[in-house]
């Protein structure tokens, strides 16, 4: 060893030196500690997100907004979107960090740190990617329509269950103060007891759907566009760039038809007022029509669930009615204020909504519900249940079309009274490896 030349002056400045340096008081931002309106890391919700492009840009710019969430991944089948989305998310957060993935498989193994995900892919994806997300420890929003059929609505329900996940479906008006309104309106009594609910559906497409295929194109580099992910659990088939580009609408393997496009908001609006988020109709009278529009389902108490489409009762879109022996009240887009039998029942619209408000402690805000749920670990508006039994009602009223018959329903058991060519349209087969 290498004898010590340090004399006893060098050490005794060398000790003061040190000491100077810790007793030196710290500085510490802030905006770490929380203060000047920042929120402290600790606080921070970390949020991931998976397959964004139309419908799910505008959802990330109403979360990115919030000032306790910080997106830091961007997951997609798509190069193009991928690099899209981490330049809205670098240009957000100041840095250059947002990391991009192109298999789910990868970023929900390897990013631990994320809390959450927002889910806007394809209709096919949705139950498939929330399931696997939950499992993964994550917390979900995920855009609407949330299942393709009633098993995989259930398959959701459970898992959200088993792994303890705050799960929130994308049908936002059940969050807006017009259509909470005309809920609160008939799920309080102040129609009477209502009789009779109508629910949107879209005025484009038919409730039957096709099953041909786009003509064949040669598939691109699997960087730029990964096929096998992107059809993943339904039947294989030829590439074509129309189907990446929305062109999946109205085919049966990836869409839930006209019913769904606007019912698995509107149903959801309708379940609400009824105070039936937790079952779903018993009966389901076919229509002799492309679309639905005009049929009747029941409740096991009476009630009517009509569809409708046009503007029969409401102008604008994805609107909902409630009829009741008291008047009526419906809203729908774009309304500055609901539609009422009288003027008279808009006159407590303030107090209904901060009743409301008061008695749920949500938020009318959709995004900003989910993130408070997160934190506190209750049941957002738009749960799991609320979720399936309102796609409960999308997939029995298709089935009805498809099947052109009226058709009954136990929502207790889950399938349809003596009909096994019914019951088995409750399920698909999914193509592996992307199997629930």
């Amino acid at each position: 060893m290498k004898k010590c030349n340090l004399t006893r002056r060098q050490f005794l400045k060398t000790a003061a030196g040190a000491g100077a340096v810790l007793a030196a008081p710290m500085f510490i931002r802030a905006e770490v500690l929380g203060r000047n309106g920042a929120v402290p890391p600790s606080e921070k919700i970390v949020m991931g997100c998976i397959g964004i492009n139309h419908r799910g840009t505008s959802d990330l710019g109403a979360m990115i907004g919030e000032p306790d969430v910080h997106f830091v991944a961007i997951c997609d089948i798509r190069r193009d979107r991928r690099e899209a989305v981490k330049q809205i998310i670098d240009s957000r957060n100041g840095t250059k960090d947002c990391a991009m993935y192109r298999d789910l498989r990868e970023f929900l193994a390897t990013r631990s740190d994320v809390d959450g995900v927002l889910i806007a892919t394809g209709d096919r994806w949705h139950a498939l990617a929330s399931i696997l997300a939950m499992r993964a420890g994550k917390d979900v929003y995920t855009e609407k329509p949330s299942s393709m059929t009633i098993a995989e609505g259930r398959a959701v329900v459970d898992t959200a269950r088993r792994y303890g996940r705050v799960y929130q479906t994308g049908t936002q008006r059940l969050s807006e103060g017009n259509h909470v309104f005309c809920i609160e309106m008939a799920r309080t009594g102040r129609l009477g007891p209502v009789h009779t609910a109508y629910a949107h559906i879209a005025p484009w497409d038919a409730a039957q759907m096709g099953h041909q295929w786009k003509p064949a194109v040669p598939e691109p580099p699997r960087d730029e566009v990964d096929w096998d992910a992107w059809l993943g659990p339904c039947p294989w088939r030829p590439y074509n760039p129309s189907y990446v580009q929305g062109g999946w609408r109205g085919d049966y393997d990836f869409h839930t038809s006209c019913i769904g496009e606007w019912g698995a908001h509107t149903f959801a609006q309708a379940q609400a007022g009824l105070d039936a988020g937790e079952t779903a109709p018993v009966a389901y009278e076919y229509v002799n029509n492309e679309s639905g529009d005009g049929m009747i389902t029941r409740f096991a108490n009476g009630t009517k669930l009509i569809l409708a489409r046009g503007d029969k009762y409401w102008h604008g879109s994805c609107g909902e009615r409630f009829d009741g022996p008291e008047g009526w009240v419906a809203a729908a887009d774009s309304y500055a204020k609901p539609d009422a039998s009288s003027p008279a029942l808009l006159a407590e619209y303030k107090k209904i909504l901060a009743n409301y408000t008061a008695r749920t402690g949500r938020a009318l805000n959709h995004w900003r519900n989910f993130f408070d749920c997160m934190k506190s670990r209750q049941q957002t508006v738009a749960n799991p249940s609320v979720m399936h039994y309102s796609m409960t009602t999308v997939h029995a009223a298709n089935i009805c079309m498809w099947l052109k018959r009226d058709l009954k329903y136990d929502p207790i058991k889950e399938e349809f009274v003596n009909d096994a060519e019914a019951n088995r349209l409750r399920s698909r087969a999914m193509r592996a490896p992307w199997i629930i």
